[in-house]
């Protein structure tokens, strides 16, 4: 394995103003460039990435990741000290499809074991945002097909959703493909890596359970957000994402679109417009203010922060679940 020195939180700090960013450490936010440890080096592109490999490596592996906390990670752009510690990993766990600048490095990366999540699970396509020349043509088919609660939400197709950690089924089917690449690349703890991910799974098991249950008799499906981040969560449990911005969350929806969102709202009795805590919450409130609805936090888990509703993966997905209960009037 490799041998690497951790800088203390003090100097990470003095580092990150020089402009020396190092790779994030996932779970405190400390810059970490080595680490004294013969332990099996894992490099993630994100949070969820981070998280799935501290729950299932364990004490057997260190991580970091290439993301700070309260950076989005689609903005993300690889620095040269980034790339160079890389190349020292044993492991890169990434999705691709996600952060671009993450997937040209990692082709550009020889060495490392290279882990990519999107090829553990099938990915879908989801909704984008209707084409504006069309969005008062669809209000009208949705409003039709209301009562037979098939919305039509196709809109046009779009690129290959990757928020699978989204849905809680799918994020433990990952886990198992990452669990197997880890105890291919790190023979000697295959044993502590098939215990662990059991127990991740397991976990991830009964939040699926929690979320099943906690989402029945609901009075409406539909809910608002601010970017089509909750495709595979929707379809898990029968609900209907409306997105401002389809899957891009820094794009503008046209005024066409806004007006749609505003008849989907009245139509579907949807009270909340859901932004979220690593890209701006305007757009959504401003759809709010105009459309009379409340807004609150529905967290995509791209990073979780000071901010986040939560301090891991499984806290802040039972907050969204809260938040969701009381926006679709779940009893």
């Amino acid at each position: 394995m490799n041998v690497r020195r951790l800088i203390p939180t003090t100097a990470a700090a003095t580092a990150t103003v020089l402009g020396a960013i190092a790779l994030t450490a996932c779970s405190g936010g400390d810059t970490a460039t080595a680490k004294n440890t013969e332990k099996f080096d894992v490099v993630a592109s994100f949070y969820p990435m981070a998280f799935l490999a501290e729950q299932i490596g364990g004490k057997n592996v260190n991580v970091t990741t290439l993301v700070e906390p309260g950076q989005e990670p689609h903005d993300l752009e690889i620095t040269a000290r980034q790339t160079a510690a890389l190349t020292e990993a044993d492991a890169i766990l990434y999705l691709q499809g996600l952060q671009p600048a993450v997937d040209e490095a990692v082709a550009q990366t020889e060495g490392p074991e290279r882990i990519d999540a999107a090829t553990l699970t099938e990915l879908e396509e989801h909704g984008a945002e209707v084409d504006g020349e069309h969005a008062d043509e669809h209000a009208d088919e949705h409003a039709d097909e209301h009562e037979g609660h098939d919305h039509g939400h196709d809109h046009a197709a779009g690129a290959k959703d990757p928020h699978i950690w989204l849905d809680p089924d799918k994020y433990a089917e990952v886990a198992e493909g990452v669990s197997k690449a880890f105890q291919k690349a790190d023979p000697d703890h295959a044993a502590d890596y098939r215990a662990n991910t059991e127990d991740l799974v397991n976990r991830l098991d009964a939040l699926d359970q929690k979320f099943e249950d906690g989402l029945k008799n609901r009075k409406t499906d539909v809910f608002l957000t601010n970017h089509s981040a909750f495709g595979y969560l929707a379809e898990a449990y029968g609900l209907i994402e409306e997105s401002i911005t389809g899957l891009d969350p820094e794009s503008e929806p046209s005024g066409a679109r806004v007006k749609e969102l505003q008849h989907i709202a009245e139509e579907d009795g949807v009270t909340t417009v859901f932004y979220e805590t690593l890209v701006s919450d305007s757009t959504a409130k401003t759809l709010a203010e105009d459309t009379g609805l409340r807004t609150d936090v529905l967290d995509p888990l791209e990073g979780v922060t000071d901010k986040s509703r939560g301090d891991d993966y499984f806290q802040v997905m039972e907050s969204n679940l809260t938040a969701l209960r009381k926006a679709l009037g779940a009893k």
